[in-house]
């Protein structure tokens, strides 16, 4: 019999196991993969998630892997451009963008060496019911036999097509459909550091320096387009870097080789499942899923996992009752994860409302403001400040901004 078993060992799931295991709970963790192991990712780390893996003891792993720093950014969108990086935060200076081959092995191993239980290869078949509450998981390791397990909590971190989720009907309670699709490789003889470019035309492309001397190049762009662009991807790739950053499009013609075979993916929607239940929780992209474009998945995950770990202990030391506890947990990741949730969806159409497009658009031309730009990519501002009001009408006067374009809000 475990305390909690958690059903997917990867950015919510195995930090989630670890911490739970570190506070002395028995602890089940599987995955139908073995790792290391591939998935589609953004790899992208804000400085307010490797802030979780310096505290865990885990982040001079993932700079050991030889994964290099990021210490300087470029965002622009259409004609308007940022420049720069965010203040230290929690003593961090750089980010960090590790293949997932490396971070979720990493992540496995710590929790293993926690104490968890690991199973990988193991697929999860049912959820064991009575009385209407979840009590543990039916399914087999590679081909073997059916086992089951037993557990007060059930956790889902299996991603977007969560099997839990689907086996107790977690209901989406909030959602926005997915705009674009992406198409990304890994190429060597790229040294451009990190890029994140939003051009004329509703055409993306990103890219940031990984592991093994590669740097990932991702394009985005509509999801009606993506039919016609699939039928050759890598001369679209080609021609959006290019009518984005001609000189970029020059260095990725002559001096680029894609090492690898192109990744391509539909963006699932954005949504809130319902997250807790008698007997169940979930957590990462199985309860809660915005669009890839700001890059916040796997700081969120590493973020709502250990709240989770925190409100799933308290429900299992009897200080308060587990439901109470998990309901508080979907309350605070709701609360908390709503402004990067409504900046997402907002922004991650490739095309800048009339009030986003005045608030970058000033921004970039103020370096105080562009410093505050980089302190909410990096997690240490709050959307909440960053877009109040009084501030936004202190940087529209501190520009000179002209009057017609002053949008205070959103609305």
């Amino acid at each position: 019999m475990y305390d909690v078993i958690v059903v997917g060992a990867r950015v919510a799931g195995s930090p989630l196991a670890m911490l739970l295991a570190r506070q002395g709970h028995h602890v089940l963790l599987v995955d139908r993969v073995s790792f290391p192991s591939d998935t589609i990712s953004t790899h992208y780390i804000h400085q307010a998630g490797l802030s979780r893996l310096q505290d865990w003891g885990l982040l001079d792993r993932v700079i050991a892997s030889g994964c290099p720093p990021i210490t300087h950014l470029r965002f622009s969108y259409t004609d308007i451009a940022l420049r720069g990086f965010a203040d230290p935060i929690d003593g961090l200076t750089a980010v960090y963008c590790p293949r997932r081959t490396v971070l979720d092995k990493i992540l496995v191993d710590a929790a293993g060496e926690a104490g968890v239980d690991v199973i990988e290869n193991f697929t999860v078949t049912e959820l064991l019911e009575e009385g209407g509450r979840v009590t543990g998981i039916r399914g087999h390791e590679g081909d073997g036999a059916e086992v089951e397990f037993s557990a007060q909590l059930v956790v889902g971190a299996d991603g977007a097509n969560s099997i839990v989720a689907k086996k107790v009907d977690a209901q989406i309670y909030r959602g926005a459909p997915g705009g674009c699709f992406v198409y990304y490789s890994y190429y060597s003889g790229l040294d451009w550091g990190m890029q994140h470019r939003t051009g004329f035309g509703e055409q993306q492309f990103a890219s940031w320096p990984t592991n093994d001397g590669l740097s990932l190049v991702a394009v985005m762009r509509k999801r009606e387009r993506f039919r016609q662009f699939r039928s050759n991807p890598d001369d679209g790739i080609q021609d959006i870097v290019s009518a984005i950053d001609s000189e970029l499009g020059e260095e990725l013609r002559g001096a680029a080789t894609r090492e690898e075979r192109l990744r391509p993916m539909l963006y699932p929607d954005n949504y809130y499942r319902q997250s807790f239940g008698s007997g169940w929780a979930l957590v990462g992209d199985a309860g809660y899923h915005k669009d890839p474009f700001t890059g916040w998945g796997i700081t969120d995950a590493f973020k709502y996992a250990q709240l989770l770990s925190e409100r799933v202990h308290e429900g299992l030391t009897g200080d308060r009752p587990m439901l109470e506890a998990l309901a508080e947990y979907q309350n605070s990741r709701d609360a908390q994860s709503q402004g990067t949730y409504e900046l997402t969806t907002s922004i991650s159409e490739l095309s800048l409302t009339p009030y986003y497009d005045s608030v970058f658009r000033a921004a970039g031309r103020s370096e105080r403001y562009t410093k505050r730009f980089f302190g909410l990519i990096a997690g240490g501002i709050t959307g909440e400040d960053f877009f109040a009001p009084e501030n936004l009408a202190a940087l529209y006067a501190e520009v000179d901004l002209p009057t017609r374009d002053r949008h205070l809000t959103a609305v």
